[in-house]
């Protein structure tokens, strides 16, 4: 690849995985996973990269010094270990079992997160936090829970075992 196809795949690649990154958080949200396994491949696969390619960033790139491992770091984590991230977490979501197993739990903790949108900010969105096989996890609810959020005390989940192993949640509902 010569320098100015890197220019141009340099920049994609970190806009990729932004991009992913921001799809990813919605499937996180309906997947049963520790924070800390996907932090550790966004890491690994950045750093692999890294040390693969940081040659070819510095001669793309007039950076030196600092400058040039910090913003190589920045484009390989961002780029390559979010799409890989994004990868894991998709193949788990989308290559699931089809047999839903249904579960309730206690509700442990209750809060709230404002609403998304640039007109729904005050339509905050109740969160949930119950003991998920020894791992709290957090379910957030749409804006018409928020006013009864006190009166529920079980969540019910319908969950499928991922293509990985980690539970995707497919239904969620208040008792």
């Amino acid at each position: 690849m010569n320098k100015k196809q890197r220019k141009v795949f340099y920049p994609t690649l970190f806009f990729l995985g932004l991009i992913l990154m921001a799809w990813q958080i919605s499937i996180y949200r309906n997947t049963i996973i520790d924070l800390k396994i996907l932090i550790g491949i966004i890491l690994l696969v950045g750093i692999l990269a890294f040390f693969m390619d940081v040659k070819n960033y510095g001669k793309t790139y007039k950076y030196n010094g600092i400058g040039l491992y910090f913003y190589a770091a920045m484009q390989y984590i961002c780029g390559f270990g979010f799409i890989v991230c994004s990868l894991f977490m998709l193949s788990n979501y989308y290559l699931a079992e089809t047999e839903p197993i249904k579960k309730e739990f206690e509700i442990i903790e209750r809060s709230s997160l404002p609403g998304s949108g640039k007109y729904r900010k005050h339509e905050r969105q109740p969160t949930f936090n119950i003991n998920y096989n020894g791992e709290l996890k957090e379910l957030v609810f749409p804006h018409k829970y928020y006013e009864k959020r006190n009166f529920y005390s079980i969540i019910e989940l319908e969950t499928r075992k991922g293509y990985f192993g980690f539970d995707i949640l497919e239904h969620k509902n208040l008792k």
